[in-house]
């Protein structure tokens, strides 16, 4: 007996002749926790349905001088419709090898010759049990890499936000999340570039596979090779076992490289070479292994002007950014603010167990003024402070502080002294709080209608 423990296993024999049954039991019940004996193969069902069998053992023919074994097909058919992952030995007479390869073919694990050496069918249930575990730990662990990806998706549900900007970010992820194109995210920090790429992901045709998510701004260059494809034991000095890479264990799955603008120049040649031969090398290994991956990429750096200045590769670019999805700052979706605010303060409220449970127009106002430099981040960090320090049931403008740098004026904007850049943010800045309402918008700044219109027409507005 090998190593594993076969002593809770449970085994149904199925043969209609008493001797067979009676041998069987005999010497298996010495190996494993049950052996149960039936010799009406139209009970097998009624067993299966009432009890966990880790194997079948089953006769060929059941009809006295029948020996086609047309009938022991016909069951084992039925077995593997009921139960596609159950383990069935078959019990076969001498000479009928040949039914036997036909019954493997079919959907049998093994068969065993009658009459049988007792060494060679223990030694023959003992391996078919082995199958049976070794599927159900594969079985157990496709679930657990699907929970484990669920469970780490939870935090991240759908965009919130129904302005311009955002339909036509989601309109486009409806449009590429169900091909297995490979997409590039780009868009400032804060923005919601991880939150698209596992909206992509769980809209697609492997929504059901794991999600692996790989920070490149966070591997140290030296260890590139072997957090990406992997490496074997003894590859160098900390190699004290074989490892896999991202790309092995995203495999059938999704890969989400994030930042992928900081993999330096030198390395990028290496995952060009990979992304188009669709496999792997571990390092210390001559071996390639093949991958099936669903690529997203993200990156908060302008790659176009990597490209330009020849720290980011075209050919990668290519290879990477089959459809780009932009993702707009909030400073160009203040519509959503509303919603936003209401979703954070909802889960901070409930997090923190406070009675907050509102924010005043004035108080909103204010948010929706302020430059949002760090995007949805920032105002997720602000209406988590706002929360833990408020002491009423409703937010207002001194719940958040914002210090002076946080005027409609970017500072950063008003320090580079480009007029047009000024103009054209406070415009932008000026519809979305009007609601795009040109008349409000044209009083709100000083101007006409028509000295708006035109320097709107002036900024491509």
């Amino acid at each position: 007996m090998s190593e594993l423990n076969y002593s809770s296993s449970r085994i149904l024999v199925v043969d209609d002749d008493p001797d067979v049954l009676l041998a069987a039991r005999l010497l298996l019940k010495q190996h494993v926790a049950e052996v149960v004996t039936e010799p009406d193969p139209n009970r097998i069902q009624e067993h299966l349905g009432s009890s966990d069998f880790d194997a079948v053992m089953l006769d060929m023919n059941f009809t006295r001088d029948q020996t086609s074994g047309e009938e022991g097909l016909h069951w084992l058919k039925q077995i593997i419709n009921w139960d596609p992952e159950m383990v069935v030995v078959m019990i076969t007479a001498y000479g009928d090898a040949e039914i036997a390869v036909h019954a493997i073919k079919t959907g049998a694990t093994d068969f065993v010759l009658k009459p049988w050496q007792n060494e060679k069918l223990v030694a023959t249930m003992f391996s078919s049990l082995k199958l049976h575990h070794s599927q159900k730990e594969v079985g157990n662990l496709k679930q657990s890499r699907r929970q484990l990806s669920a469970d780490m998706d939870q935090p991240f549900g759908d965009f919130i936000g129904s302005s311009k900007a955002m339909k036509e970010v989601i309109a486009t992820i409806e449009k590429v999340a169900v091909t297995d194109a490979n997409v590039l995210i780009t868009g400032e920090n804060g923005t919601g570039k991880e939150l698209a790429a596992r909206a992509v992901y769980r809209r697609s045709l492997r929504a059901g596979e794991v999600f692996v998510k790989v920070d490149m701004g966070s591997i140290a260059e030296t260890l590139f090779e072997s957090e990406l494809f992997g490496h074997v034991k003894g590859a160098f000095t900390d190699a004290k076992e074989d490892r896999a890479g991202r790309f092995e264990i995203a495999s059938g799955g999704t890969l989400f490289l994030d930042e992928i603008g900081n993999i330096p120049i030198t390395l990028q040649a290496k995952l060009l070479t990979v992304l188009q031969s669709r496999q792997v090398t571990r390092v210390g290994s001559n071996s390639t292994i093949p991958i099936d991956i669903r690529l997203i990429s993200a990156s908060n750096m302008p790659i176009e002007e990597l490209v330009g200045n020849k720290l980011f590769r075209q050919d990668l670019l290519y290879r990477i950014n089959t459809v780009e999805i932009v993702i707009p700052p909030l400073r160009e979706r203040i519509d959503d603010i509303d919603d936003l605010a209401e979703y954070y303060l909802k889960m901070y409220a409930g997090k923190y167990k406070k009675r907050v449970n509102g924010i005043t127009p004035a108080g909103i106002h204010k948010l929706k003024c302020q430059p949002w430099r760090g995007n949805i981040r920032e105002l997720q960090h602000t209406l988590e402070r706002a929360v833990i320090m408020s002491e009423s049931d409703q937010l207002t403008p001194d719940d958040f502080p914002f210090s002076q740098s946080g005027d409609v004026t970017d500072s950063k904007l008003m320090a580079s002294h480009n007029l047009e850049k000024i103009e054209r943010s406070i415009i932008v800045r000026v519809l979305s709080l009007n609601d795009n309402n040109i008349s409000h918008a044209a009083e709100a700044l000083g101007l006409t209608r028509t000295s708006l219109y035109r320097r709107m027409q002036k900024h491509g507005l």
